[in-house]
């Protein structure tokens, strides 16, 4: 992109203007070369994610900046002069569908990664079971994910103390969480911990692990990643949270009960994939009324639907895709099932877009909290 986007511009428009000058090519070029060393930087960072993000968001600005508009830009001019050589035309209309373009592209940035970022919806929907118990008519849950509270950093801290408190003034009956708490190490929890620690509901607080949480991003020592997935447990329990890992628990209103459980998620690394869905349903009542926390939409229609009777299903994972351009979402270039609600045979799956990301950018994907109030089908 780099390369080819500033070599076909100074070929294109600029040739004649750097004729015998070095010193404009190089100011051209300075860019460029920038970029370009800085990719191969961070292509030699031990981990995937680096311990400090904001290098990593820098990069990403300066490539909105710097190369994204000039690559759609050459792209369209390059288009456009093959259009006139194919049809003997002269009008080389590319370069202005790229002008608007690269302008628009600029534009998406900087609402992304400050006011797009800033918002979040409350999501409230009523979702109706045939077989939930009468008791249960009415009963509330909160539902979050993909907190990645590595990224509220800086301003963003205030954005995950309003989300809190956005939570916590439901009043849910149950609050759910459904993984990534983390980009890549614990410690990252630990100055907003304080805030983590405020959330309450009636029948407590309930999470599962995410592809996040556990050691998918980094190439640490194996003992030392050990400890950082004790850690990551450890930290949630002290919140108050009751993390499920392949297990369940049984709600009761009087002598009726839903059953909450949690199935640990898919990994990027093999040897970190321990979704287990008979352990975490071992000893559920046949008919029992079943809410399934799992990170990773894609296993409901893998092995939910079909090895489960679970009615309610809840993933987060793709953000939704961050990014909706001229009515599409990024994430349907992975899964049908990204984002919204989802009914097959009466049951169900809800994915959220989260509160958060790796990246702190939002455009046309707001961060959202979903409260879902459980209904007894008439």
């Amino acid at each position: 992109m780099i390369v080819f986007s500033y070599w076909y511009l100074e070929k294109r428009y600029l040739k004649k203007r750097f004729r015998g000058n070095r010193l404009k090519r190089l100011l051209w070029w300075a860019p460029a070369v920038f970029m370009i060393l800085y990719t191969i930087y961070l292509s030699f960072t031990k981990n995937f994610i680096p311990d400090n993000i904001g290098i990593v968001n820098v990069y990403l600005f300066l490539l909105g900046i710097l190369v994204v508009p000039v690559t759609i830009y050459a792209l369209c001019s390059a288009f456009g002069k093959a259009w006139c050589i194919l049809r003997n035309t002269r009008k080389n209309w590319g370069n202005l569908v790229g002008f608007f373009l690269a302008v628009y592209a600029v534009f998406v940035l900087i609402y992304g990664s400050t006011i797009g970022v800033r918002q979040l919806d409350v999501n409230r929907m009523e979702l109706s079971f045939r077989d939930l118990p009468k008791a249960f008519d009415g009963y509330r849950l909160v539902v979050f994910s993909d907190a990645h509270v590595g990224s509220f950093t800086g301003w963003r801290k205030k954005l995950l103390e309003r989300d809190v408190d956005s939570i916590n003034a439901q009043k849910a009956d149950a609050i759910l969480f459904l993984g990534d708490l983390q980009n890549v190490k614990p410690s990252e929890l630990y100055p907003v911990q304080d805030i983590l620690m405020k959330l309450k509901a009636k029948d407590g607080v309930f999470s599962v692990l995410g592809n996040h949480d556990y050691n998918d991003y980094t190439h640490e020592d194996p003992a030392i990643e050990a400890a950082n997935m004790r850690e990551m447990a450890s930290r949630q329990t002290q919140y108050g949270w009751t993390l499920l890992r392949n297990e369940h628990r049984s709600i009761r209103r009087g002598d009726k009960s839903i059953v909450i459980a949690g199935e640990e998620s898919g990994c990027m690394k093999k040897e970190h994939t321990k979704m287990n869905l008979a352990k975490s349903l071992n000893e559920v009542r046949e008919g029992s009324f079943v809410i399934m926390m799992q990170h990773t939409p894609q296993t409901w229609r893998d092995s939910i639907l079909t090895f489960s009777k679970a009615q309610l299903t809840l993933s987060g994972h793709f953000h939704g895709g961050q990014v909706k351009l001229f009515g599409y979402r990024f994430s349907r270039l992975r899964t049908t099932d990204g984002y919204g609600l989802y009914t097959e045979d009466g049951r169900m799956l809800y994915v959220t877009s989260g509160i958060g990301a790796l990246i702190p950018f939002r455009y046309g994907v707001s961060p959202e909290i979903a409260v879902i109030t459980l209904r007894r089908e008439k």
